[in-house]
């Protein structure tokens, strides 16, 4: 079971030159304001022309009334309704359809409606965080830095509704805005140990999404990890950029076709819904993956090593049962040691099945299970790249 910790993350944050280093949420949000753009509709379910007027109707009214909005939460004879917020269409995205099975669960564990809002942009993300607070929901659970800005601000005005921020936190929280987060981190690190001790050229690549501080837990979690192994390998950072940076598998491509011709042999992929592009060239160039998030030996057969899994439904169901249990500012922080955070060659029951290439070498997965027991006993203290000290 994940451990779920209820002091206020924003009160241990390390800090960067002296002074408390924050989200930045403002900036996080401005960075990727237009990057991701594709189809979508507001729920799982279609929706029809009337029924989009009535949701923008409802969100307008949200807006305009939030306190009646507010009161009226709950109403339907104390039937509860948990509302999923994804800042991106699901697709095939494996994070993001991870974050629909938690709400589900959740949902079902304690007798709740569920219902999911899809998005494609900020002005989406904007209006289906109002349309979910205006359709009556208890619990509003939003996944991604895209939405630090909007839920303070919507938590504030309606503190009958539990919010809860998935995958970042934010500073200055009232009682009904809650976090649940993960160092990421440290599962990059056992992958970046993992691939200095597979590797045969010495070098190492990482494909990123954005050069935002976030990413940096995984591109420099992994640096950190191959150079704690083998302190004169090479680890070459590229970025996916562009305007669509989350869903770019062609210049996710391009950047791993790049890394390739350096002579890079493993490439740790961390791109979200352009990793695809990233195993194609894998697939072409006979180089090896490193996965993120889920499992996915079977989407790159023959070419992944091993995916780190971040284990975000279960935290889901976890911080929920929190806020409901009465927690105010409920904040979990999930690695290693709680559960949070894996890799395949941990979990799986018969790695012979998984299709990851590291089955075939037990003796790496012996020496990365060391390194995850001391993380896990503080012993090995792996700090978070997204607040080292310049």
């Amino acid at each position: 079971m994940l451990a779920i910790s209820r002091t206020d993350f924003s009160t241990s944050l390390p800090r960067r030159g002296g002074a408390r280093t924050r989200f930045a949420c403002r900036t996080l949000s401005l960075a990727i304001a237009g990057a991701v753009a594709m189809s979508c509709s507001k729920s799982s379910e279609p929706a029809d022309s009337a029924e989009t007027s009535s949701q923008a109707a409802a969100a307008k009214q949200a807006a305009e009334q939030p306190e009646t909005a507010a009161k009226q939460t709950g109403d339907k004879a104390g039937k509860q309704t948990f509302i999923y917020v994804s800042p991106d269409p699901l697709g095939v995205n494996p994070f993001l359809l991870m974050g629909k099975t938690g709400i589900e669960r959740a949902a079902a564990k304690h007798g709740a409606e569920v219902r999911v809002f899809e998005s494609q942009d900020p002005s989406s993300r904007q209006e289906n965080m109002r349309a979910a607070v205006a359709e009556g929901a208890t619990l509003i659970a939003a996944l991604g830095f895209q939405f630090n800005d909007i839920i303070g601000t919507l938590a504030r005005k309606h503190p009958d509704i539990e919010f809860l921020l998935v995958d970042q936190c934010v500073d200055d929280r009232p009682d009904n805005l809650h976090c649940a987060t993960f160092r990421e981190y440290e599962t990059a690190f056992l992958l970046g140990a993992a691939a200095a001790h597979l590797s045969k050229s010495g070098r190492l690549g990482v494909v990123a999404a954005l050069d935002i501080p976030f990413f940096h837990r995984f591109t420099d979690g992994f640096a950190n990890g191959a150079k704690h192994e083998k302190a004169d390998i090479n680890v070459d950072v590229r970025w996916v950029g562009g305007q669509n940076p989350f869903a770019d598998p062609v210049r996710a491509k391009e950047q791993a076709l790049a890394l390739a011709a350096t002579g890079v042999d493993i490439v740790f992929s961390a791109t979200s819904g352009g990793d695809y592009g990233v195993f194609e060239a894998a697939a072409e160039k006979e180089f090896f993956l490193m996965g993120v998030d889920v499992d996915h030996c079977k989407n790159a057969p023959g070419r992944m090593y091993d995916s780190g899994l971040k284990k975000l439904d279960a935290a889901m169901v976890e911080a929920v049962d929190a806020i409901l249990a009465g927690g105010d500012k409920v904040t979990g922080s999930y690695g290693l040691k709680e559960g949070g955070g894996s890799m395949v060659a941990f979990d799986a029951e018969d790695m012979g099945k998984t299709g990851c290439m590291i089955a075939q070498h037990p003796e790496v997965v012996a020496k990365v299970a060391t390194l995850r027991d001391e993380i896990v006993a503080g012993s090995l203290t792996i700090a978070d790249p997204m607040f080292a000290t310049e």
